[in-house]
């Protein structure tokens, strides 16, 4: 598990492209402090295992299915990433629940800078905005924000300059494509109102529906 807040940006040094997938090779040092062979870190949100380790980075394999979901496949060397380790059950819970489990990419249509941060539009497929909700957590590149707002599109976020400073989101341009993963809490609220009834069928769990109407949710 992860919590979206990025600990350094690494460089792309090195990629391998096969029938099988690929493997990257990230230059890093924060990340590298008690990373071994199996351990996980996220990659511009895709959690990935690291398959080797030396002085000046870390490897790891990306699959077929990973390259396709994921912004990865397009990667090429000297592309910025935003890195996190696995979360140890001491740290801080400093971002959001963010599993790595990328669900699909979006598009960066409008980046507007000011004088304290950036304001950006990006749009999202239809299956994943219906998750997205204002002021709620989306993870975007692997970095937990706060939605300001919906589109009919997508949505709006306001990214602040400590973030800007400590992660790629700098560099984001119109027209670019970055990795989503929605907040895993509204994908299991939805499950469980369209789990079914006893004995498999009719509707969900009417007294949760209840209550969430009643207490203005629905």
């Amino acid at each position: 598990m992860f919590t979206g807040m990025i600990e350094e940006t690494g460089l792309v040094a090195e990629i391998v492209r096969s029938g099988e997938g690929l493997s990257l090779t990230i230059a890093a040092r924060e990340v590298l402090e008690g990373t071994r062979v199996g351990d996980s870190i996220a990659v511009n949100g895709a959690c990935l295992t690291v398959t080797a380790v030396d002085a000046g980075g870390f490897t790891l394999f990306v699959s077929p299915v990973t390259a396709s979901v994921t912004t990865l496949g397009e990667f090429a060397r000297g592309r910025r990433v935003n890195l996190e380790r696995a979360m140890e059950a001491s740290s801080r819970f400093g971002g959001h629940i963010v599993q790595g489990h990328v669900d699909g990419r979006g598009r960066v249509d409008r980046v507007e800078r000011d004088s304290r941060g950036m304001r950006v539009a990006l749009s999202a497929p239809p299956d994943l905005l219906r998750y997205i909700a204002a002021r709620g957590s989306v993870a975007v590149d692997g970095v937990s924000l706060t939605v300001v707002s919906l589109t009919s599109s997508g949505f709006t976020l306001y990214i602040i300059p400590e973030t800007l400073r400590k992660t790629v989101l700098g560099e984001w341009k119109a027209g670019g494509e970055v990795n989503l993963e929605v907040d895993i809490l509204a994908k299991y609220v939805e499950r469980m109102l369209d789990r079914p009834g006893e004995g498999g069928e009719g509707p969900g769990d009417d007294g949760l529906k209840r209550k969430l109407a009643e207490e203005g949710y629905l």
